[in-house]
């Protein structure tokens, strides 16, 4: 990583995806996670005061180092041991079936090898196993599309590869996933090439 990719991307996704206008997604993404739990993209650690009580342990996987030192807070303050497991969602470091439920949260923009890191996280889960995420990408209304593709270059150049316009359901089914709860919505308030959601839970078969 360079010092822009390591020290201030980290803080401009941290400053982007802390607001508090997010936490209902956060908080409908968390519900149901249970027992051994993997997180990619952990980031800031935004997600640790939702984590559900039936979490058991979280593996978090978190290239940054800058990211993992916003999280310090967080992590020292959460009654569920928290990990930093892994720096690369595209080759866990984990055996088959190691996780219960898995959790990603405006992350698969990013990653490039997003079908490798779907079929590591399908791999570590058990069979059952829950997936549950939150991710925009790709709108459904043609006009919205076109200024996502417009954009996009410059988006991955000032946002660490951040995509705007991934077909997130279909990544997910495509990697084996069967989707058992999706919501699919532009946030209120905010620019529609940016706030296209799809959030939901999908099992392992």
């Amino acid at each position: 990583m360079g010092i822009y990719e390591d020290r201030v991307v980290p803080r401009l996704v941290d400053l982007c995806c802390g607001t508090k206008l997010l936490n209902p997604e956060r908080t409908r993404t968390c519900a149901g996670l249970h027992g051994r739990v993997l997180e990619i993209g952990f980031g800031s650690g935004r997600n640790v005061p939702f984590y559900p009580e039936a979490v058991k342990s979280v593996s978090a996987v978190e290239p940054a180092d800058r990211g993992w030192q916003l999280a310090a807070e967080r992590v020292a303050a959460s009654s569920i041991p928290v990990e930093r497991s892994g720096l690369d969602g595209q080759r866990l470091p984990f055996a088959d079936d190691s996780f219960d439920s898995a959790l990603s949260t405006w992350t698969l923009c990013t990653i490039p090898d997003v079908e490798a890191a779907l079929a590591e996280v399908r791999r570590v889960l058990v069979p059952g196993g829950t997936f549950h995420f939150v991710e925009h990408g790709l709108a459904p209304d043609a006009n919205i599309v076109k200024w996502q593709h417009r954009l996009n270059p410059v988006q991955k150049a000032l946002a660490g590869g951040c995509h705007l316009n991934r077909d997130i359901p279909g990544l997910v089914e495509g990697a084996g996933f069967e989707i058992r709860e999706i919501d699919r919505y532009y946030q209120q308030d905010g620019p529609k090439p940016w706030g296209f959601l799809s959030l939901g839970v999908a099992v392992s078969a």
